[in-house]
């Protein structure tokens, strides 16, 4: 895994553990629903925080193709590189 995958994944097992209390395993192919147990509001606290930690927006339409885990991870990765490319670009 890239050093940006890796350090999104240790921010949402923090976000799991401290702020939504989960006392498992956050892999990347765990479903969040199914297996991380997470309701509508567990997935927006989830949300909330990668953003807020990330400086990033997620979108409703963002959120139709994340199911597990790891889809998360390649959505704010991307997020966090379009965003990235985008301010390089204003300064420029």
């Amino acid at each position: 895994m890239a050093e940006l995958e890796l350090e999104v994944l240790a921010e949402i097992r923090r976000i799991a553990i401290e702020e939504l209390e989960w006392k498992g395993e956050v892999e990347p192919g765990l479903d969040l629903v199914r297996d991380l147990q997470l309701d509508s509001l567990g997935l927006t606290v989830l949300a909330v925080g990668l953003e807020n930690r990330f400086r990033i927006r997620l979108s409703e339409e963002d959120a139709q193709g994340v199911r597990t885990v790891g889809d998360l991870v390649s959505l704010v990765e991307r997020r966090v590189l379009s965003t990235a490319r985008v301010a390089a670009e204003v300064r420029s």
